[in-house]
């Protein structure tokens, strides 16, 4: 056959162009188009490839695979409901498919006999996994229902309880109040021959006419036979109820908690809320039905009400807690200690670090900066010991405070070719307010501007004198680039950790504190808690702040999975019921009900007092809106990725309020932006701000419909100087008054059009017609006003320069006298910034 087009050759075979060109790019032959010819050799490789695809190999081998394609057609049959009609059926064909492949034993490979039995493997692992979860979220299921159960059986019975003595009260009040009745002696039985019914009389209760009797006869003993009535007699009692009044004022003991609510206070005395806002302004303190008030002024309006006030501790569920979870007269054992690196910013932390751990942690960092609390624990030839690496930015200053608190050495790092900073005083007083020894770093020896002496001495103004100038703070100069000290600088962390005896018990269970807290998409709230005492183990119950719940899953900081950590260890936790705040304690609780309420505890305290917050501020706010006129005010909305930077960001931000313009904080979280934060942006007219965090799609299209400002960052820098600048375009402007001329009245012409008019020179600067004036007589401002009219002859001009004559008509002002001074000036405004 010659050769023939593409598109003749589909023609031929019977299947499309394109199909046919598909085909011809899976034998290899690319780039094909409907014009393009063939030839004999591709239209034999095209052969081939299909015999290879379909099993049947080269030409004259027998097949090593089959394909068997199998189609059915099978009918079922639908229920449809129709409105205001009954259910019909409805018959819909369904066609099936099948296709298996069969291939020999004896082609099959040894990679692909492998590549099944590991997939075999991986499937077996998987289900595994399965089944195990599933068994797990079975067995906390039958829990929490077991645990429903009681509580519902609990709840029954105390009702039926209840309602038993409600019915024992009823009865009883009942056979109090009801009248007495006698029964009558029974009737005689009467003679047979009495028994026969006699003619009544009429009037005698004789029936109707035409009613007939039933007679019953005596024989027929089976029939059910009436019972005699009892005749009721009814003895009169007294009617009078059984109370009397009080002859003594009922004293009541009063439960007080640490915070109450004036309606809750009332309803504990049996008052009406009335009288207890009466005695509250009595005793002057002015609040409302639903205002919560403090255990003093509870108690002293409880006594001036003359009940007995007892006063309730809400730290008793915590207390018990504590003596629960102590570890009694356990041993205590050395631990590793735990140091923090603080300093400057810029100053070689995260690197100096980056060395000790032969890591790149400073690279992951947007900017250069550390923005989070990084917790490591790094084995050397001498000993363990645990870093915490700590922000230096000024916007940090609560991270490195809690970074300082739970520390037991604080390294310094001073670079030597900067010198002592703002963050590096910062750093020291932390260090001196936790009462923590410190250590100095001095870094970036390497560099040629380096001068370690200078550092010694700026550190010494501060209280941090060198130990060869008589001091006790032990100086290492070292080298995060080279290495060049930090051999020395782990000798002297680990013999300062000998001399001060570290210790912890390592029996029981374990506390600690939240280093860092965040909201992962795929795993839920993560908290990053150092274990200071007590060894924490998978499957605890953990109390952090105001969240608890189960440990499904700890990780150490390289990421891998552990059962326990003793103390001194960093570790990142998985399974408490939302994300805890960073520095709050962290401490095993003995079951799951006893966290659960301590939580609730904390919970309520926290709510009230953020209550009792916003009623001060809303009340702050009047006032001072009253004394000073409403200030500008730009609204965020602030979303981070972890806890620590939300806070830090919500601190740097708020410290940029000024008298004038101020910066409030709507609301602030952790974890991705949603649809609720932009509604709540658009409510409060905010700004968003998203710190390495992003919108969900249905937020993203709200923000394109509503139009709200979003912006994310990842430097906190720029989120300080963005805000910063909006700021300042609020400011109102600044006025500023130049003086551009001076004239001096000669003498005074009298119009009938403009009144008076000063004829004047200008004795220096420049006047001009629309600029406005002051008239100054003996050097004393009279009139502030503008000009009417300037003519020079007969003329009217803009401006008159020095030292030429002219008239001045003032505008609504005719008492202008020769001698007086008229000052022109004009008005500039300046735009002003923080």
């Amino acid at each position: 056959m010659a050769d023939v087009t593409v598109e003749q050759f589909a023609q031929v075979v019977g299947i499309t162009v394109d199909r046919l060109i598909a085909q011809l790019d899976e034998a290899g032959l690319a780039n094909r188009q409907a014009g393009d010819t063939i030839t004999e050799n591709e239209k034999g490789a095209l052969l081939s490839h299909l015999r290879q695809r379909h099993g049947r190999g080269a030409e004259g081998k027998e097949p090593t695979r089959i394909v068997l394609q199998r189609k059915t057609m099978s009918e079922i049959k639908l229920s449809v409901e129709r409105r205001g009609a009954r259910t019909t059926t409805k018959t819909v064909s369904v066609e099936f498919r099948k296709r298996r492949t069969y291939v020999k034993r004896s082609v099959m490979t040894e990679g692909e006999t492998q590549k099944r039995a590991e997939e075999t493997v991986e499937r077996e692992r998987v289900l595994a996994l399965e089944q195990a979860a599933q068994e797990e979220t079975r067995l906390a299921d039958e829990r929490r229902q077991e645990e429903e159960r009681q509580r519902h059986e609990a709840v029954e019975r105390e009702a039926q309880e209840a309602e038993a003595r409600e019915r024992a009260r009823a009865a009883e009040q009942q056979a109090r109040e009801a009248p007495v009745i006698v029964p009558a002696p029974p009737p005689q039985p009467a003679a047979p021959e009495q028994r026969r019914p006699a003619r009544r009389q009429k009037g005698d209760g004789a029936p109707a006419p035409g009613r007939q009797e039933l007679h019953v006869a005596t024989s027929k003993s089976g029939r059910r036979k009436r019972k005699p009535m009892a005749r009721r007699v009814v003895v009169p009692i007294s009617t009078r109820h059984g109370f009397a009044m009080p002859t003594a004022p009922i004293v009541r003991e009063v439960a007080i908690p640490d915070r109450v609510t004036v309606a809750e206070l009332a309803q504990r005395m049996s008052v009406k809320a009335a009288e207890v806002i009466k005695c509250l302004m009595n005793v002057g303190t002015m609040a409302n039905i639903n205002q919560i008030i403090d255990q003093e002024t509870a108690a002293i309006v409880v006594e001036e009400m003359g009940h007995k006030a007892r006063l309730l501790n809400d730290d008793a569920l915590e207390a018990d807690l504590v003596r629960t979870t102590s570890a009694g007269e356990a041993q205590a054992d050395p631990r590793s200690p735990v140091v923090t690196i603080m300093g400057h910013v810029d100053h070689g932390k995260t690197s100096l670090l980056d060395y000790i751990r032969r890591t790149r942690v400073a690279a992951g960092e947007a900017g250069g900066i550390t923005q989070h609390i990084g917790a490591y624990h790094v084995s050397t030839d001498k000993g363990s010991i645990t870093f915490l690496d700590t922000p230096g930015h000024a916007a940090f200053t609560a991270m490195r405070a809690r970074g300082a608190k739970v520390t037991d050495i604080v390294i310094l790092v001073v670079a030597a070719d900067d010198g002592v900073k703002t963050q590096t005083v910062e750093a020291i007083q932390h260090a001196k307010a936790a009462a923590v020894p410190i250590l100095v770093a001095v870094t970036k020896i390497d560099k040629p501007e380096a001068d370690p002496d200078r550092v010694k001495q700026e550190l010494s103004v501060h209280g941090i004198l060198p130990e060869e100038w008589g001091g006790e703070v032990l100086f290492t100069p070292v080298s995060a680039k080279s290495g060049e000290g930090i051999d020395a600088l782990l000798e002297a962390i680990l013999l300062q950790a000998e001399v001060m005896e570290i210790t912890a018990v390592r029996d029981g269970p374990a506390s600690g504190t939240v280093i860092e807290a965040r909201l992962d998409k795929g795993r839920g709230p993560v908290a990053t808690i150092l274990v200071q005492s007590g060894t924490l183990r998978k499957g605890d119950v953990l109390l952090c702040g105001q969240e608890f719940g189960r440990i499904r899953a700890m990780l150490d900081e390289n990421g891998r999975f552990i059962d326990e950590a003793g103390p001194s260890l960093p570790v990142e936790v998985l399974g408490l019921s939302n994300v805890p705040n960073a520095g709050d304690e962290a401490q095993v609780a003995p079951d799951e009900r006893r966290a659960r309420e301590i939580a609730q505890v904390r919970h309520s305290r926290q709510r009230e007092g953020k209550l009792a917050r916003q009623q001060a501020q809303k009340l702050g706010n009047v006032l001072s809106q009253m004394e000073e006129g409403k200030a500008s005010a730009v609204n965020l909305l602030i979303k981070a990725d972890v806890q620590g930077s939300a806070e830090a960001l919500c601190d740097a931000l708020t410290g940029l309020s000024t008298d004038e313009v101020r910066v409030d904080i709507i609301a602030s979280g952790m974890g991705g932006i949603t649809e609720s934060d932009v509604n709540l942006a658009v409510t409060s007219r905010a700004a968003i701000i998203g710190f390495n965090v992003r919108a969900d799609a249905s937020a993203r299209r709200r923000v394109e419909d509503t139009g709200i400002d979003l912006r994310y960052y990842s430097i906190i820098y720029d989120v300080i100087d963005d805000v910063k600048a909006v700021m300042s375009g609020l400011l109102a402007p600044e006025v500023k008054e130049t003086i551009i001329g001076n004239a001096e009245v000669r003498d005074v012409f009298r119009s009938s059009r403009f009144g008076a008019i000063a004829g004047c020179i200008v004795t220096s600067g420049v006047v001009r017609r629309n600029s406005p004036i002051r008239v100054l007589r003996d050097n004393i401002v009279i009139f502030e006003g503008g000009l009417e009219s300037l003519r020079r002859f007969r003329d009217d001009v803009a401006e008159v320069k020095s030292g030429t004559e002219c008239g001045i008509g003032v505008k609504d002002y005719n008492d202008v006298k020769p001698g007086d001074q008229i000052e022109v000036f004009e008005r500039v405004e300046l735009a002003r910034s923080l």
